[in-house]
């Protein structure tokens, strides 16, 4: 009786493995990194970066009560993380500064943005991403304040999803990294079958506790690891947009 429920369970097994195999490419991973942005400035660049900030952020008034400076100041600083590229890298890379000044302590914020360059008005634009993004890293410089930096990213039905990259409580650059959590949906039921997320913004913000009248922030290479496989299927060129494009024109 033994002997027969163990030749059960092994029919039973096998059978399991066999369906496994059979749709194994549905579970094939292919992992890649990509990098989303250097923050280098050079002829590769498609973004340029903005900043806005809650209320509290500091400006300075003349006598007349007109605004005369402003915080923060985004800038493109000659800073990088030595352990990255060494101490003298060809070509030069940059960082992108960020010094903020806010006139009371609380959950102050900074949001740092994207936008296309050569717009005057700054306005917000997202990153498409590609693949279904796994782990997000950032490098960021900090100077042992108890503040904590988030990335934004919008799914395909539009949802805003924030992911805590972490605290930037250290001293000196640090590379900071996070998974992105199973529930932000990267996949359709219909297709095409992908729907990748689009870039927002990364957000800092200050604990209530800590001072926040003069400060500075640096962040570079800004990276995504992501699953970049598609399971084949007969016909599935037909969901390419260069192809779609190619058959029906504008009349998408």
């Amino acid at each position: 009786m033994k002997q027969s429920s163990f030749r059960a369970m092994c029919l039973i097994l096998m059978a399991c493995i066999a369906v496994l195999s059979a749709f194994g490419d549905e579970r094939t991973v292919v992992l890649a990194t990509e990098v989303v942005e250097t923050f280098d400035q050079n002829d590769e660049s498609k973004y340029d970066w903005w900043y806005e900030a809650s209320k509290f952020a500091t400006k300075t008034k003349d006598a007349d009560g007109n605004v005369t400076d402003s915080w923060p100041k985004v800038s493109y600083i000659d800073a990088w993380p030595t352990v990255m590229y060494g101490t003298n890298p060809d070509p030069a890379v940059k960082s992108l500064g960020i010094w903020g000044k806010f006139d009371r302590r609380g959950y102050n914020w900074i949001d740092v943005y994207p936008f296309e360059p050569g717009d005057d008005e700054h306005k917000s634009v997202t990153i498409p991403m590609t693949g279904r993004i796994q782990f997000i890293d950032l490098w960021v410089w900090g100077s042992n304040l108890r503040y904590s930096i988030e990335a934004y990213f919008r799914d395909y039905q539009g949802v805003m999803h924030a992911i805590n990259l972490g605290s930037i409580n250290h001293t000196g650059w640090k590379n900071l990294r996070a998974s992105v959590p199973a529930g932000i949906p990267q996949s359709k039921t219909v297709l095409p079958k992908l729907a990748a997320l689009e870039f927002v913004k990364f957000r800092i913000w200050t604990e209530p506790t800590e001072r926040v009248d003069n400060f500075y922030i640096y962040l570079d290479r800004f990276n995504i690891l992501k699953d970049a496989f598609e399971t084949p299927y007969d016909g599935d060129n037909l969901q390419d947009p260069a192809k779609v494009q190619e058959i029906w024109g504008g009349g998408q």
